[in-house]
Parts: structure tokens; sequence; C-alpha cells
């Protein structure tokens, strides 16, 4: 019987543990068997190794990958195909999936990388050789000539940004943009492409920033006047640069809120300022599967454009998972991989 390798996460401050895992021997309806060829770490799973987001143990992190499909039981994809997936499975029938258009907030949630060992066959994550997507997952072919580094994270990152991006401000020719990440790069790029000429970043991390020019944006260094913009977009994660971001808004701009993604985001914020400055405040968590689509697009469209290759290392292998977290928290790379 052919097995599949798994790095488990079993608490913080625990060295991921290699297991084997009996691969399925029949699918179920919708289901898709897929080999990793390789995945990225996230934000989210460092938070979650160190204990800032919580996560049932065992499991199976990662859920920011790319592969190829070695069974389908799915019409319409075939062993063979080279495929990305979207992070979460939905039903497609509660009101999140058929009124709201809310299928990241779908009643009966499944998320890669964040359920518990026993789910279902326990393939569930990307630190592994396999994952066993559900009738629910939308599978996205890759387009042809996009490298393993540059798809990995747009089933996260850029899929997020561009949920955040699908609604601007009329007229919108300013943005400015809380957070140099990964998303932040994302983001310029994105609204360089849609004729957003001035597009203003700021971040704690002079590194971070001096990247950012690269992909279409302006670094505001410290002491430089804010502009005053049609659209902010909070990637920061945290709520203290709020009061700053609204600061900079036009009457009647819009504030999409991306980065705080945890509960250590309180606000100190006058509802009168919303309400005077006919403000447009958005919440944006996750995206939808045509946020992965429109991304994987753009990829192939600009992928000659912006310096892609450098945002994500060489990969490591899956057995040195824990190495490749330690070389997260030095921050050299916006991502780090990990290849089975």
């Amino acid at each position: 019987m052919s097995v599949a390798e798994v790095l488990v996460f079993t608490g913080v401050g625990r060295a991921f543990e290699r297991r084997e895992v009996p691969l399925p021997e029949r699918l179920s309806a919708g289901e898709v068997l897929v080999a990793i060829d390789l995945a990225t770490i996230c934000g989210s799973d460092l938070h979650t190794v160190e204990g800032r987001r919580s996560a049932p143990v065992p499991c199976v992190l990662g859920h920011e990958g790319v592969g190829h499909v070695v069974a389908s039981q799915r019409l319409g994809v075939a062993p063979g195909q080279r495929v990305t997936w979207t992070l979460a499975d939905s039903c497609g029938h509660c009101s999140p999936c058929s009124r709201w258009r809310l299928p990241q907030k779908c009643e009966h949630l499944f998320k890669y990388g964040h359920a518990a060992w026993g789910d279902g066959h326990g393939l569930n994550g990307c630190y592994a050789s396999h994952v066993v997507l559900r009738p629910g997952t939308t599978v996205v072919p890759v387009p042809d000539g996009l490298s393993d580094g540059l798809v990995a994270p747009a089933n996260c990152a850029l899929a997020t940004v561009i949920n955040a991006l699908e609604v601007l401000p009329d007229p919108c020719e300013r943005v400015l943009i809380q957070g140099s990440g990964l998303l932040g790069i994302y983001a310029a790029a994105w609204l360089k492409c849609r004729g957003i000429e001035e597009i203003y970043c700021v971040d704690l991390s002079a590194e971070r920033l001096a990247a950012m020019p690269a992909f279409g944006g302006q670094p505001i260094v410290a002491g430089q006047a804010m502009p005053l913009v049609d659209l902010v977009l909070e990637l920061a994660g945290t709520s203290q640069v709020i009061n700053d971001g609204v600061r900079c808004l036009r009457p009647g701009g819009h504030y999409v809120w991306a980065g705080m993604v945890h509960p250590q985001t309180p606000l100190d914020l006058m509802g009168e300022t919303v309400v005077k400055g006919c403000l447009t405040v958005r919440g944006v968590h996750n995206y939808a599967p045509r946020h992965l689509v429109a991304g994987l697009e753009f990829l192939a469209q600009h992928q000659q454009r912006f310096p892609w290759a450098g945002l994500v290392s060489p990969p490591l292998k899956l057995a040195e998972l824990d190495l490749a977290f330690d070389l997260t928290r030095q921050r050299r790379w916006q991502r780090v991989s990990v290849r089975p």
C-alpha cells in the first residue's frame, strides 16, 4: 500500500513529527488526491506554531500549495493536471454560499491546514506529500509557465488581496497600503496594473519598504507627510494603524481592513469620524473561488512585469520544516518554501 509522508504539529514548542499515512484506496465522489509539489509558510502558520492562533492538535498545517492530480472522482479534474485549490471547502447550499456570495463563511466550512488530524483521511494540510481535496473545494488548473514558487502563495495571500480590492471607490487615484509584506506587494502590483498611479506604502520595516518600488509602491518614510487618499488598505495586522489611516482618507473615502485577523485588535475610533467623513469601512477575510481564478490569470498576464522570483525562498526539504519556520522568523524571504 502506498503511503503519504506528513509533518504533524503536536503543540507549541514541539518539533514537527514525521508520520506515514496510508493513501486512500478509494476516493469518495468529488474528492481529488493531489501530490504536493511545493508548499509555502503563511504568516498564520507561524502564528499557530508560536501560539498566537489556536489549532486542533495534532494536525497537519499548511494551506498554500501547488501540486499535480494523482487520482480524481470529479468531472473535469484528471490525473496529471497541475493544480492549486481554494484554502476552504464549502457546502454550496447554505446562505453564505448561495445567497451572500461568501463561501468562505460557509456554515459547514472546512479549512486546509486548520483541521484536526482525525477529520476525513487526515491528509488535510500542505506540509505533506499529499492532500485530499474535498467535493466543495474549487480546483484551479495552473496556467502554463508559472513556477511553483509563484503559484503556491496565490491561494491565500494573492486571492485575499484581490478580494480586498474587488470594490474601489470612484474615483480612485491615490491609495495608501499599510503593511509591506507579501500582501502589500501583491496589492501594489494589482493596483498598478489597474492604472492607479499613486500607490503609497507604510511599514515599520525599512527593508520591506525598500522592496515596494519594484512592484509599483512609493514608500513613505518616517517624518514624511501622509497624503490624502481615496482608499486605505490595512494589511499590517494591528489596530494601532487605524487612526492614521482614517486621517489620510478624503471625504467619502474607503477603508478596507484585511490584516487584523486575531483578537488583539482593539479600536479607539470615534463613530463621529466615520459618519461625518462619509467613510466606507469594509472588512475582508479570505476569499471566494473567483478571486483565486483572477489571481492566477493576473500572474499569467504579468509574470514578466514584476520581480516575483525574489519573493519565495529556494525550497527546503519537507523533513526540514522546523528549519523552514526558523527562516520564516528571520523575515529574509516573503515566503519560505518546502518540497516533499
